[in-house]
């Protein structure tokens, strides 16, 4: 049975990425062919408003409670932030961490990318220059090397989301698990799967090698949900909103992370272990993972700042779909504009492959100019 703060969570979150497309983000798309480095920023600051409405809907309207515990972050700085993937929304549900400890205008998710072609939330993500890939190595490895070149060359502070693990942590996919950890003599896991560590070691060895080491920490992030666990978005359309978010943040100092790849894989599988017997030690526990149950990590904002941002996001989310739906009704080059811009994120994609291909384009494209330009001047 859908519940009505499921379709409110769902509607609101449509409305406001569909709209915010095409309003927000459509009259700076050409700035990518003048500015990708402008562009980034500006696009980048306009995602991130959006960012804030689905905090503010899960812990004003739907009673969500975020506890976090650990490290914490050092706001602004360049990251990998590796999380164990439970359901398939604990992406979405980070932003309720990173609103309180860090920007969200700088983080950045690996993503499958079938999800590019959603209306609306699809849209945002390729002008947000999100990282789609293929889960097929041999065709992400060249995309994932374009795009952390971009953001180096741009000099752009990156915190990437990665889940190692590939998938959300089903019976099947446990299953799955399990088999790899017999034919690989491994123990066997109950609360994560056995991560891979392929794109994680490239990711980390890529950015370490960027223009003047463009990576200063990874953040080792442990997610777990006391109940209501939404496993996907059918269970948040019947109202199973998770009554409490638990992240444990672990910082590790680039300068303390191996830097050899085997080294550096035999980490990230240190980590898995560790956030085994720490998530069986929440579920078999208090359901804390610390013995005050409350957040000890100090934020860079205070809660009086993030009550503000989560009631202007709500309010002004609000307002802004329905204004555009009153523009639509009542001038012709707004319904004009909008049927354009609708046929150009469908035909961009099916032509060019996303909005972030044509940005990296756009990129290389001004590199070739500036080489051009500058071998010139050696010249004269």
């Amino acid at each position: 049975m859908v519940s009505w703060k499921g379709m409110y969570f769902a509607l609101a979150l449509f409305l406001g990425s569909f709209f915010g497309s095409i309003f927000m983000l459509g009259p700076f798309l050409p700035l990518m062919f003048i500015s990708p480095a402008w562009y980034r920023w500006i696009t980048d600051c306009i995602v991130a408003t959006w960012l804030t409405l689905p905090v503010a809907l899960l812990e004003m309207v739907c009673g969500a409670k975020v506890v976090v515990t650990g490290d914490g972050f050092v706001p602004g700085e360049r990251s990998v932030i590796i999380m164990n993937h439970r359901t398939r929304m604990d992406w979405m549900f980070l932003w309720n961490c990173l609103l309180r400890y860090s920007y969200l205008r700088l983080e950045k998710i690996c993503l499958k990318s079938s999800l590019k072609s959603i209306p609306g939330f699809g849209w945002a993500m390729q002008v947000a220059a999100f990282v789609f890939i293929q889960r097929k190595w041999e065709d992400d490895k060249s995309h994932f090397e374009k795009m952390l070149d971009y953001f180096c060359d741009i000099r752009e502070p990156l915190q990437l989301l990665i889940f190692p693990e590939g998938t959300d942590l089903t019976a099947n996919t446990k299953a799955r698990s399990n088999e790899f950890a017999e034919k690989n003599g491994l123990r066997k896991y109950e609360y994560v799967l056995h991560p891979r560590t392929t794109g994680f070691t490239f990711v980390v060895e890529r950015l370490r090698e960027g223009y003047g080491d463009n990576l200063d920490a990874i953040h080792d992030i442990t997610v777990a949900y006391p109940q209501n666990i939404p496993q996907t978005e059918k269970h948040l359309l019947k109202g199973n909103f998770p009554k409490e978010i638990h992240f444990h943040v672990q910082r590790y100092p680039i300068e303390t992370v191996p830097t050899s790849k085997e080294e550096l894989e035999l980490w990230c599988r240190k980590r898995w272990e560790e956030k085994e017997e720490r998530l069986r030690r929440f579920y078999e526990g208090g359901k804390r993972f610390s013995a005050a149950g409350q957040s000890i990590v100090p934020p860079c904002k205070s809660e009086l700042r993030v009550l503000a941002v989560k009631c202007a996001s709500l309010l002004y989310w609000t307002v802004f779909p329905l204004g555009m739906l009153a523009l639509l009704y009542l001038y012709s080059f707004a319904q004009w504009y909008f049927a354009a811009m609708i046929v150009f994120f469908v035909v961009q994609q099916k032509i060019f492959g996303g909005l972030e291909l044509i940005e990296l384009a756009c990129h290389r494209c001004f590199k070739k100019q500036q080489k051009f330009h500058d071998t010139k001047e050696k010249i004269n």
